[in-house]
């Protein structure tokens, strides 16, 4: 927990099947203040996109973690997902029908959204946040 809010953190293996687990973890920490169903629907349409990046481009081979912290603090909720495998490097200049699968995935999680952030980790890996203010939502 923080000072102000609560944080949880979900480590889970590098595999698809694992991210309903993650849904249903946001779902939970969601609890602590009301959002609305149509708000959760669309950060639970965000997370999987977030996760399945990490997945797929974090670990050719399946073998590996995703860690996702989830933070929800006074009217905003945060969410990080992090991988320690090759990450990727999207084209952020990328017209809609140049994108990859995965460009798309980010235009999604960045239309749903209040603030995205991705890093490329200096031990390898990548790290996506992103942020939803929760203060019109009541």
């Amino acid at each position: 927990m923080t000072a102000n809010g609560h944080t949880v953190r979900l480590t889970i293996p590098a595999k698809a099947e694992y991210i309903t687990l993650c849904r249903l973890a946001l779902a939970g920490i969601a609890s602590y203040r009301p959002v609305p169903d149509e708000t959760l629907h669309d950060l639970k349409l965000a997370l999987t996109e977030a996760c399945t990046n990490s997945i797929r481009h974090g670990y050719d081979d399946g073998e590996g973690h995703v860690e996702v912290v989830y933070e929800i603090d006074g009217d905003a909720l945060t969410i990080q997902v992090t991988d320690e495998g090759e990450g990727f490097s999207p084209d952020e200049h990328a017209e809609p029908e140049e994108m990859s699968e995965s460009g798309l995935g980010l235009a999604i999680i960045s239309s749903l959204t209040d603030e995205l952030e991705i890093e490329q980790l200096n031990d390898g890996g990548s790290r996506l946040r992103f942020v939803k203010r929760l203060d019109g939502d009541s």
